[in-house]
């Protein structure tokens, strides 16, 4: 699955005549915001949003703080009125779904009595661990904490299968670390070494919270350090995890357990509620032979050090302060937070992430438009009719494979706002005064009702985002694009702006989405979403040298001391920001505005439509969180998702007079043009 990485909320959306807003104090394009002291031809990002980036620090509680976050804040706020009216109405006056929000939002917030019962929640996960006596048993416990919503050792989830998207099958992926990359385990510059002495004093301090002694509590974080370090070692790097092909690799279930003898995958599989089952598909199978050596090589108390690790670590952040303010210190280290988020935000969000559709339904009954779906189609119709005229003009691409091309763009299936079917979660029980069994029973749940899709047929319905969600995504296995009620909101979109700023903000998000159905790895399924090659040698060999000099011209961007931009591990995003950013200026110049030339505020359409795209990416990132995400996200900081396309498209140097000897300079016949 494809994410952009992009936030808001939830309006109307359309399209609109090139007229002033009804508001004439409103300024979609605030030349406030804008450092017009530098030339748009060095820094377009630093002029855009130079004294906006000036005058909006990062708030103590936040790692970044920019377009992105505003809209999630006041997301937030729209959760918590729900939540709280929610949690305030009275039994009988209740829906149910009112009482399932609203009771769970005020277990999170009772601190007073998640605080009295300290640990106590997770005691008997705890003392059942303590009785494991041999490996069997401890296989047992993992697969019981699995299903109980609490995975470790490695990766597994109920999915389609990439080569017969109607059916789903069990699969198996690497796993099993803390850390947020395996890079922090396995590098040894001065901030990868600082972060495993942070972790290794974390550890000690969370084993001393659950009673072990100081000596007993260090020598438990030591084992934990090496046994993670050791699954690091055989996890494959991000990079190789993009390549669709080679994290395919389909078993019968006996053969694979062959290659594991430590490990009886028809037992394990069963044990996980996926019942008796022929075929798994694996990312890494060198991995799960290096999981079944160290299951054999380790002692049983060493194991069990590390299932009560992870029981403590999934359950923190619902248990006492003690152990949510010791989390955040380590998160500190991480991000360079300096305040934890107030409790009723991360409330808010944990009430969205595990009731999602039933929060969600009240969110669009409030807060969307019923008319905005129909608009957003509309939108979308005219963007998918500029990449058609795109595919149509490519000079690299022979008409067989444009054929092929055309054929998948138009089977773009389009979710818009929310779900047509909302999730009732029938079966869940949500007690006002129970809050971490209200998180250990919705987890039960949603993990049953993963693996109970087994031997179904494939729901196309069900939606990879809530509604409130700040973002969008493209599922390629279904061939889809998703934009949840929470992205329909300026910067992105506003019923009053005009097309240059829409177009300029949520068109090129739409482009965007497209366009990941086409990049370096999206390109390789096909019209139904199936893992199949419909390219030529040549067209396929064609695309790749394009999509190199993409990943090359990222690469050369420093961020901070020694790090750079992984070209290739964000090579999916960057196409698809090149991609869609010009896919949306050509659907833009189409417009009444467009073709019209006529000046808003001092700027031409065209400016505005760049100025739009430009003010989408402004944010301010602590060091630490740059540093951590350098290494885990394949989006490329927003300086760089921001100036990087805009190098590339000659619409660019025409509208803001760009001219050789400009630092974003580049000859037209150095210009990359991929879709």
């Amino acid at each position: 699955m494809r994410i952009v990485c992009l936030p808001v909320l939830a309006v109307a959306v359309g399209l609109m005549a090139a007229t002033p807003p009804k508001d004439p104090k409103k300024k979609f394009i605030d030349p406030a915001n804008m450092d017009t002291s530098v030339k748009p031809g060095d820094n377009f990002y630093q002029y855009a949003n130079g004294t906006w980036l000036k005058n909006n620090p990062i708030p103590a509680s936040k790692t970044r703080w920019g377009s992105f976050n505003e809209l999630q804040e006041k997301s937030l706020q729209a959760m918590k009125t729900l939540l709280e009216e929610s949690s305030r109405g009275s039994e009988a006056g209740r829906s149910r779904t009112r009482q399932m929000v609203g009771d769970f939002y005020a277990s999170g917030m009772d601190s007073l009595r998640v605080e009295k019962l300290g640990y106590t929640p997770i005691r008997p996960d705890l003392d059942r661990i303590a009785a494991v006596a041999d490996k069997a048993g401890l296989l047992d416990e993992m697969t019981r904490q699995r299903a109980q919503g609490n995975p470790m050792l490695f990766g597994f989830s109920v999915s389609q299968d990439r080569k017969n998207v109607n059916k789903y099958l069990p699969q198996l992926g690497q796993g099993g670390t803390t850390l947020p990359d395996r890079d922090y385990y396995l590098k040894n510059d001065a901030r990868s070494r600082a972060v495993r002495e942070a972790y290794q004093d974390h550890l000690t301090k969370m084993f001393g919270l659950i009673g072990e002694t100081p000596e007993k509590a260090a020598k438990d974080a030591a084992t934990v350090l090496r046994l993670e370090t050791a699954l690091a070692g055989a996890q494959m790097s991000r990079v190789e995890m993009r390549d669709p092909y080679k994290t395919y690799n389909k078993f019968g279930v006996a053969d694979f357990s062959k290659t594991t003898p430590a490990l009886d995958w028809s037992r394990l599989l069963d044990r996980m509620g996926a019942g008796k089952q022929d075929t798994v598909l694996v990312a890494n199978p060198a991995f799960f032979r290096s999981v079944d050596s160290l299951l054999t090589a380790t002692p049983v108390d060493e194991m069990k050090t590390y299932l009560r690790w992870n029981v403590l670590k999934g359950a923190a952040p619902y248990l006492g302060n003690a152990f949510v303010t010791q989390n955040f210190a380590f998160t500190k280290v991480l991000s360079g937070q300096k305040e934890m988020a107030p409790r009723w935000q991360r409330i808010s969000n944990l009430v969205d992430t595990q009731l999602g559709d039933l929060l969600g339904q009240l969110y669009v009954q409030t807060y969307f438009k019923p008319e905005a779906k129909e608009r957003m189609m509309k939108l979308v119709d005219n963007l998918e009719a500029s990449f058609r005229e795109h595919i149509n003009g490519l000079d690299w691409m022979s008409a067989e494979t444009k054929k092929r091309a055309l054929v998948k763009l138009t089977s773009f299936k389009r979710k818009i706002g929310y779900p047509d079917k909302w999730e009732t979660y029938e079966g869940v029980t949500i007690r006002p005064d129970d809050f971490y069994g209200n998180v250990k029973r919705n987890s039960q749940w949603a993990y049953n009702y993963m693996v109970t899709r087994l031997g179904k047929p494939v729901d196309r319905t069900r939606w990879g985002m809530t509604p409130p969600t700040i973002n969008a995504y493209y599922s390629p296995v279904n061939n889809e694009i998703a934009f949840p009620a929470g992205i329909l909101q300026f910067p992105f979109f506003d019923p009053e702006a005009d097309d240059a700023v829409n177009y300029g903000g949520i068109g090129a998000v739409i482009g965007h989405e497209m366009t990941h159905g086409f990049d370096d790895s999206g390109r390789q399924y096909d019209a139904d979403g199936t893992l199949r090659d419909w390219w030529t040698k040549t067209d396929a060999e064609q695309f790749k040298q394009r999509a190199d000099r993409v990943a090359t011209q990222y690469f050369g961007y420093k961020v901070l001391d020694s790090l750079a931009v992984n070209g290739k591990l964000t090579l999916g995003e960057n196409l698809a920001d090149l991609g869609g950013l010009a896919i949306a200026f050509d659907a833009f110049k189409k417009t009444k505005q467009g073709q019209a030339g006529e000046k808003i505020d001092g700027f031409t359409p065209d400016q505005r439509f760049f100025l739009s795209w430009a003010q989408v990416w402004r944010s301010n990132t602590r060091p630490e969180t740059q540093a951590q995400l350098i290494l885990t996200d394949p989006h490329s900081p927003g300086i760089y998702r921001c100036n990087g396309p805009l190098t590339n498209i000659d619409a660019f140097y025409q509208a803001f007079n760009v001219q050789p000897g400009d630092k974003m300079y580049k000859p037209k016949e150095e210009r990359i043009r991929v879709w």
